[in-house]
C-alpha cells in the first residue's frame, strides 16, 4: 500500500493544481471543447486527514475519495470546505454511509449496490448524481458492467427516487503510453452519447489529457497535483 501523503505546502499544491489545470485546458482546446466543461476531481485517497485543509487553502474545491471510512472521517473534519465525490469501488454495505455524504458517486455497477440505492435514495431529499462504471475493455479482474448489460441496469437506475443517472465511468487497462487508452475512452464516450448521458468520468494522472480529448467531463487526478 502506498504511503499517505504528508507535509504538503499550500504554494506547492497551488502550483501543482495550476499546472494540471493548464494541461486540462490545453487538451480541451485541442479538440475545440470549452475547458469549463471539464471538472478536475482531486483524488485524495492517499492524502492524510490532517493535510486536507492545505488542499482547501490551495484552491481545491472538489475532491474524490475511494474508501467510505476515509470519506466519513474527512467529511466530519472538513465538512463544507469541499464538494465531496466517491470515486472508488463501492460495496453495497457502504451505500448508506456514502450516499448522504457526497454529491456524486462515480462507480455504481453491481445489482447489490443498486438495491441499496433503491432503499436509500428516497430518504436523501435530493438527487444524488450517479455514474455507472463500465468495464469497457472486458478485463476479467476489473469491476464494472459489461457494455451489453448497460441498458437494463440504466433503466433500473433511472427509476430510483432521489438518484439521477448522469453518466459513465471507466478505468482502462494498464497501458505503456496514454495513447494506448484512447480507444477505450472513445468507446465509453460513444456509449454515453447513445444513451443521452452527459457526464464521462475517465482519465487519471497517467492519461487524463487523452481522456479530455475524447470527451471526459470529470478527470480524477491525485499524484500530478501533490507530488
Amino acid at each position: 500500500m502506498a504511503e499517505l501523503i504528508t507535509g504538503l505546502e499550500v504554494e506547492a499544491v497551488r502550483a501543482g493544481l495550476a499546472r494540471v489545470q493548464g494541461r486540462i485546458d490545453e487538451a480541451a482546446r485541442r479538440t475545440g471543447r470549452d475547458p469549463q466543461d471539464v471538472q478536475l476531481v482531486a483524488a485524495t485517497k492517499y492524502v492524510a486527514l490532517e493535510e486536507m485543509g492545505t488542499l482547501a487553502d490551495a484552491g481545491i474545491h472538489v475532491v474524490g475519495e475511494n474508501r467510505a471510512q476515509d470519506l466519513q472521517a474527512k467529511v466530519d473534519a472538513y465538512g463544507d470546505r469541499f464538494a465531496w465525490e466517491f470515486i472508488g469501488h463501492l460495496q453495497s454495505r457502504k451505500v448508506k454511509v456514502v450516499a448522504p455524504l457526497v454529491r456524486r458517486i462515480h462507480s455504481v455497477s453491481s445489482d447489490s449496490v443498486l438495491a441499496q440505492l433503491e432503499r436509500v435514495g428516497p430518504e436523501l431529499g435530493r438527487d444524488l448524481e450517479v455514474l455507472i462504471e463500465v468495464n469497457i475493455s472486458g478485463e476479467e479482474a476489473k469491476s464494472g458492467l459489461h457494455p451489453d448489460a448497460l441498458d437494463p441496469y440504466l433503466e433500473r437506475l433511472r427509476a430510483i427516487e432521489g438518484v439521477a443517472a448522469v453518466g459513465l465511468m471507466t478505468m482502462p487497462p494498464r497501458a505503456e503510453t496514454p495513447e494506448d487508452s484512447r480507444r477505450w475512452f472513445a468507446a465509453l464516450a460513444e456509449l454515453a452519447a447513445a444513451r443521452d448521458l452527459p457526464q464521462l468520468s475517465m482519465g487519471t494522472t497517467q492519461d487524463f489529457e487523452v481522456a479530455v480529448e475524447e470527451g471526459a467531463t470529470l478527470v480524477r487526478i491525485g499524484t500530478s497535483i501533490f507530488r
